[in-house]
């Protein structure tokens, strides 16, 4: 069933009223859960996985508790081969996710390619009648947010974004906290990501036999083969991605802006970038400064202790993955929140490592996006928040790259008087690899 195109306006205000109760996530309740049990075949859907290197491979088994692998898609063929063995002799193997999409019996499509690949997946599976499951950062530039806000729109697909922090119990706690009021007025957040790689000398070589060099690349330059360039250090190639600030970027930020309630009007970044020749080519040493429409001020930075800091005129809470820590949270030992605001948090075990780890965390994200098939609701890392969440985060580098204050219009999702900055919102897509 297709859905009709939200105005903008609507958009952005349907983007900041994401309820904070979050789905009630009753395929996940715990592990031993009668409901845990596989579906009969003929209520399973059939699930195709494209990209099954690192995360990729770890969400395409999580999304297996709830549907049947039915073809798996690599343009590496030993990482294909592999995630062929993995899910036994039933599944099809492709090279080129096309022909994976254009299978009737695959329903669900899961994406764990390298980010400069996420959007046009997206919007052709959209457009092939699959629900998808997107690995963060949703998107490469700004431009290609908006393309995909409209297409999901359009055809009424579910869409979840894995920015699986959104399904972990400390993070949604201290946005709730935040929310509540319990920091008094929030007038600060402090979000520290971790260093980008460091350049080496890289030499260009023919690409290995099992790798299909063109199609990894896709959309971006075609440029001689550097093993670097592939695979997990793709990262700190701004071809492919956005270095930390989209990598880490793309968990903490959406947590703080979902926390703050409100978008950014202005941004200064300020870094340093390697000069070396087929080098890493993101920023080192980096640090970007928001300031919200609300008058809270973000900084995002490299170096310090990987978290979110929140800072109000009444206190202060840290949170991590390993603890959420702060006056606040110890207050509520005996003034707890309201019991409808969440779903029931073990209070008294917050200082230690939570039930759920990162797998968890992520099965439980999984299992919210099944849900949400099955019902037709809105996930909770939805196309709108998560596109603009990454487009915070490539705000900051835009303006890293301009070397300069950035003056942005959240409504209207340009930057106000400033052309050089508007022709960064989008790139050059090399032919045949155009997201529309």
């Amino acid at each position: 069933m297709n859905s009709p195109t939200l105005p903008r306006r609507s958009l952005l205000q349907s983007a900041l009223a994401l309820p904070l109760i979050p789905y009630v996530f009753e395929s996940v309740s715990s592990a031993d859960s009668t409901s845990m049990k596989p579906r009969s075949k003929v209520e399973r859907l059939g699930i195709g996985s494209i990209g099954l290197r690192y995360q990729g491979s770890v969400v395409a088994h999580k999304a297996q508790m709830y549907g049947d692998i039915v073809a798996v898609c690599d343009v590496d063929r030993n990482v294909r081969d592999q995630a062929k063995a993995a899910f036994g002799s039933t599944p099809k193997s492709f090279e080129d996710y096309r022909d994976l999409i254009a299978r009737k019996e695959v329903d669900v499509v899961t994406i764990g390619t390298p980010d400069h690949w996420h959007t046009k997946m997206v919007i052709d599976a959209c457009r092939a009648g699959k629900d998808v499951y997107c690995e963060k950062p949703l998107t490469l530039t700004i431009d290609e947010g908006k393309q995909l806000s409209k297409v999901v729109a359009e055809t009424g697909r579910v869409v979840q974004v894995g920015s699986w922090q959104r399904s972990d119990e400390r993070f949604r706690l201290a946005v709730e906290l935040v929310r509540a009021g319990r920091l008094g007025k929030l007038q600060k957040v402090e979000i520290v990501l971790g260093k980008n790689g460091t350049s080496g000398t890289f030499i260009p070589r023919v690409s290995p036999a099992h790798l299909n060099w063109n199609l990894w690349q896709g959309q971006t330059p075609d440029v001689p083969y550097i093993e670097e360039r592939s695979h997990y250090t793709f990262r700190w190639w701004s071809e492919y991605s956005g270095g930390q600030m989209t990598d880490w970027g793309a968990h903490h930020v959406d947590i703080a802006q979902w926390a703050i309630n409100s978008y950014p009007v202005e941004v200064e970044g300020i870094g340093k970038f390697p000069t070396i020749e087929n080098g890493y080519n993101v920023p080192t040493d980096f640090e970007v400064t928001y300031k919200y429409a609300n008058d809270v001020i973000v900084t995002v930075k490299d170096h310090g202790e990987n978290g979110i800091l929140f800072t109000g005129d009444a206190g202060r809470i840290f949170v991590n993955r390993g603890k959420i820590t702060g006056a606040p949270v110890e207050a509520l030992a005996t003034n707890p929140l309201p019991r409808e605001s969440w779903n029931v948090y073990d209070f008294d075990n917050l200082q230690r490592p939570a039930r759920s780890g990162k797998l968890d965390a992520i099965v439980n994200h999984m299992g919210n996006f099944f849900d949400c098939i099955q019902t037709k609701r809105s996930p909770i890392s939805n196309i709108e928040s998560q596109h603009r969440s990454i487009s915070t985060c490539h705000l900051g580098n835009i303006s890293l790259k301009l070397g300069r204050k950035l003056r942005w219009n959240p409504e209207t999702e340009f930057f106000i008087d400033d052309a050089q900055a508007d022709s960064l919102l989008k790139r050059e897509q090399r032919k045949g690899f155009e997201t529309v």
